[in-house]
């Protein structure tokens, strides 16, 4: 029930971005990969988020032309990490708190792997089911 236990189960493959490419760039990646955000690298620092929110804004302000800007000129610097041993309750509370959707993970200051709220609530969902069938067996078996 922890980051850890999903990034096995998901890899630890992060789609990145650098900060001077364009949101174009951004946006084509994410069609291509059908995901809701990347990571913006600076070497091997994170230097931000981009989410399609964060472009949907760029354009509400400042039209067609915002696919020229840089995605550092977007992007959501204040990045919020969780860690392996973070708990899936604890993830999903605090991307709710947030109101974040993906959860870059680092383990000793390196970055690991990234979570989506879709990869959490399936964890959660997959560990509830566990526990109902647990149940099921052990009211079965005293009966």
């Amino acid at each position: 029930m922890t980051v850890a236990a999903i990034l096995n189960s998901k890899g630890p493959e992060v789609v990145a971005i650098r900060p001077d490419q364009t949101l174009e760039a951004a946006a084509k990646l994410m069609t291509e990969r059908r995901i809701g955000s990347v990571l913006v690298m600076d070497g091997e620092d994170v230097a931000g988020i981009l989410s399609e929110r964060d472009i949907v804004r760029a354009i509400a302000g400042h039209g067609v032309a915002a696919l020229a800007m840089p995605v550092a000129g977007a992007m959501t610097r204040e990045v919020v990490f969780g860690q392996p041993a973070d708990t899936v309750d604890r993830v999903l509370a605090l991307m709710t708190e947030r109101r974040i959707r993906h959860l870059p993970v680092k383990d000793k200051g390196r970055l690991v792997g990234l979570v989506s709220i879709g990869d959490v609530v399936k964890k959660r969902i997959e560990d509830v089911e566990q526990e109902a069938e647990g149940l099921r067996a052990f009211v079965h078996g005293a009966g």
